[in-house]
């Protein structure tokens, strides 16, 4: 890292220090159509102490049109990411049609797991970077500034992430990981996630959380992701707020990106 890049972010890493502790909110599936509930959704976190989240913009999301060529959507974009929030590049179009000939394991993961959103899950790499690398210029060109790609449901290939770290990404995660593309650094972190398609699954989230909150309490950082969906189920949201709630002055909210910047800073990078 630079001395520039890192005076950068001296604030942040000095602002951090009054808890030993992090926590990352992340908001996934940022796209014009999903704008109005996001909004919501950031407005409710900010209330709640979370004036920081990464959000996780798909470019193209399900085909539904270019998100970048939506002017309304990038002037909002471009004031959050000016009053604190990241802007990731989440996937290209957030979908991946079922293909011939797959296995089992195949068809299990990208069609019954993700429902036909693991997009990255076994692309290609000229494939994955031309799609990352798109996102990127389409994203700077607009003012935007992302270092970090995130895969949608996390399922990143060996051959992705390569492609997402020649594109100059900075960073990506996975449900239990966050990986610093520079250095090659993998950091443990469990992310909170919620899967709210019936009311099983629902059920089975909210213990599921409720257990993992206790287990990841004395881990140094610890992820909450947000889906637009959550929003829309009381129980859901309501332990969303109660875990957030739970962490106020034990954990410093922060951004994917400010996080890795702080960690180079430790390691003099």
């Amino acid at each position: 890292m630079t001395s520039a890049v890192a005076t950068q972010f001296l604030p942040v890493v000095a602002a951090a220090s009054a808890t030993k502790d992090f926590l990352i909110v992340s908001v996934h599936d940022v796209a014009p159509s999903t704008q109005p509930i996001v909004d919501k959704i950031i407005s409710e976190l900010t209330h709640k102490g979370i004036r920081h989240c990464s959000l996780l913009v798909v470019p193209d999301y399900h085909h539904q049109g270019a998100a970048m060529k939506d002017r309304q959507f990038v002037s909002w974009l471009r004031h959050l990411e000016a009053g604190g929030h990241e802007i990731v590049i989440h996937g290209y179009f957030h979908e991946r049609p079922p293909r011939a000939r797959e296995t089992f394991l195949e068809k299990f993961i990208t069609q019954f797991y993700t429902q036909g959103e693991g997009e990255f899950y076994n692309l290609g790499y000229d494939e994955a970077f031309r799609r990352i690398k798109t996102a990127r210029d389409e994203f700077l060109a607009n003012g935007l500034k992302p270092r970090g790609f995130v895969a949608p449901a996390w399922l990143l290939g060996v051959e992705g992430e390569r492609a997402a770290r020649d594109a100059e990404m900075e960073y990506t995660t996975r449900l239990r990981t966050v990986r610093d593309l520079r250095s090659g650094q993998t950091f443990p972190a469990r992310s909170l996630v919620y899967s709210v398609r019936n009311s099983w699954r629902r059920a089975v989230s909210l213990g599921w959380n409720a257990m993992l909150n206790r287990v990841l309490e004395n881990k140094p950082l610890v992820r909450l992701s947000v889906h637009p969906h959550d929003f829309s189920h009381p129980a859901i949201w309501r332990q969303i707020g109660d875990l957030i709630s739970e962490m106020d002055g034990r954990r410093t909210p922060t951004t994917y990106q400010d996080w890795i910047a702080a960690q180079r800073l430790k390691r003099g990078l």
